[in-house]
């Protein structure tokens, strides 16, 4: 089941171990307990400290596994062959249940032990999924530190009747005691925060007490990330205020083109970018939403969105940028019931269906060949008259035999039947005439909207709402500088957005030089 070489860093890992781990799991005659069985084999072999056993009588899904250890109350299993994105999921399962400690502070790790009331997490995954391991690690870790926390982490493409009958549509996906509890990518402090209702108030007033900082980086997307280095470097206070660290980074599967790395994943590079900002002296503040900016002569100040105020000598604005929705009838409405914004993720689910790509640029031609390879048939609908993808993905896509592509199509409206989607109505912009798709599945690639909706009325904004900055970073707004895909900058790409970022960040360090110096000196400085 797993490599030579596979096998050689997961027993490095595995001396990590300080107490035994029992693997009790649900087996059957299928081809995937078959898979299971050789996995948990491989795991017995590679440590004593981990002990097998067989049930195909129990009423636990099957194939699955439950991680225990003697004296230990956890209730923790995986429901599913843990493999892909989800192998790291079952290796820190693992560490942990065997008593490696966690990177937790032990604020939040008492945080999670205080919780009180009986807890029955169930997620579903896909194994293609780069967020979905997000919320299985933080679950199985709460479910260790907590005994009164359960957690099944499900396999979505493999129990595809439960899928079904649960009407889930995208990944990761959320029950708690049997209720949706949320979609979507979650950490342990985004499930401690749903849990946990005074922790917002906890959090709101330990930032009211913030001394003010010299620069106040918002977003933690590679430009804020960047920013946040540079700025530090000075040996300045700074402070970085995020929705979530890591930004549209988490959404990206594969990352090709970051220059002296062949190959990385989003949510690894994310990682480190959280990382070597921690190296330094930055104050950071994640899942916080900024929603005002108050301009001012000494300081500016950013209204969060949970009632506290941070105050800054200069500001850098890099809160990058979302998918773009076709804002027609229905897309809301059966949002991760079958409308879709990521084919990595939530493409298993979808397994033998009929689904539409809307969108004919790089990212809607890949992802529809990404689809075709998965689903029964894809249609592409793209608005222009032509696709606007580059040459050797659109050859790609036209030899795959269950892909059809419509051009000069406007999407109209999502169909459904109240649960899910059920089809999609286009309107040819040729002849007016308008049709509709049968289909389960709506994935939107329409590009990115910037994340600036509350910067309306304060700096200057493009037509497409972007920040307008000039060749140093610096928006309309003295002391306010941005980066980024939320700028009007060119070419949103990564390493881009990490070269305004420091920029900006350079630009805010010299702000503050001129503004601080004597009266003499400055008009030295500018001469």
């Amino acid at each position: 089941m797993l490599d030579a070489s596979l096998k050689t860093q997961l027993q490095a890992y595995l001396e990590k171990v300080i107490r035994p781990i029992e693997i009790t799991a649900s087996l059957d005659d299928s081809d995937s307990s078959q898979e299971m069985r050789s996995l948990l084999a491989d795991l017995a072999a590679l440590s004593p400290q981990i002990r097998v056993t067989e049930s195909r009588d129990d009423a636990h899904r099957k194939p699955s596994f439950a991680l225990g250890s003697p004296g230990q109350d956890i209730h923790l299993r995986f429901a599913g062959v843990p493999m892909g994105h989800e192998f790291t999921s079952l290796v820190l399962a693992l560490l942990q249940v065997g008593g490696h400690p966690s990177k937790l502070g032990q604020d939040v790790i008492e945080q999670i032990r205080d919780l009180d009331g009986d807890y029955k997490f169930e997620t579903y995954f896909s194994l293609t999924c780069q967020s979905c391991p997000d919320v299985v690690q933080a679950l199985n870790l709460m479910s260790v530190l907590n005994p009164r926390i359960q957690h099944v982490a499900i396999d979505g493409a493999l129990f595809q009747q439960e899928v079904e009958a649960r009407e889930v549509l995208s990944v990761p996906y959320i029950f708690l005691n049997g209720e949706v509890f949320g979609a979507g990518r979650m950490g342990v402090p985004e499930i401690l925060a749903k849990l946990d209702t005074n922790s917002a108030a906890r959090e709101a007033a330990k930032i009211a007490r913030k001394e003010a900082f010299d620069v106040l980086v918002i977003g933690g997307g590679p430009a804020g990330a960047a920013a946040a280095v540079y700025a530090a470097r000075k040996g300045i206070r700074t402070g970085v205020a995020a929705e979530r660290f890591g930004g549209q980074v988490l959404d990206t599967l594969a990352i090709e083109n970051f220059i002296s790395v062949p190959y990385t994943e989003g949510p690894k590079l994310a990682a480190a970018l959280e990382q070597h900002v921690k190296d330094y002296s930055v104050d950071v503040m994640n899942l916080q939403r900024a929603e005002k900016l108050v301009p001012g002569k000494d300081m500016i100040e950013v209204q969060l969105a949970n009632g506290a105020t941070l105050k800054s000598k200069t500001v850098i604005l890099s809160t990058g940028a979302r998918w773009r929705q076709m804002n027609v009838p229905g897309e809301e409405q059966y949002r991760n019931k079958g409308v879709a914004y990521c084919p990595h993720c939530d493409g298993p689910l979808f397994k033998g269906k009929r689904v539409a790509v809307v969108g004919g640029g790089n990212s809607g031609v890949e992802a529809a060949i990404d689809l075709a390879g998965i689903v029964k048939h894809v249609t592409l609908i793209e608005f222009d008259s032509q696709l606007r993808a580059d040459e050797v993905l659109q050859r790609k896509l036209r030899s795959l035999p269950n892909v059809r592509i419509i051009v000069s199509a406007q999407t109209t409206e999502v169909l459904g039947d109240g649960g899910k989607v059920t089809g999609l109505v286009y309107k040819d912009r040729a002849g007016g005439d308008t049709h509709r798709l049968e289909l389960e599945g709506v994935f939107v690639q329409i590009g990115l909207l910037p994340n600036t909706e509350w910067l309306k009325g304060t700096v200057a904004l493009s037509a497409r709402g972007e920040i307008e900055v000039d060749a140093h970073g610096r928006t309309s707004v003295p002391g306010v500088f941005a980066a980024g895909d939320a700028t009007t900058v060119p070419y949103k790409q990564i390493v881009i957005a990490m070269g305004e970022g420091s920029k900006a960040a350079l630009s805010a360090f010299d702000h503050l030089i001129r503004t601080s110096a004597p009266a003499e000196v400055q008009e030295a400085m500018s001469a």
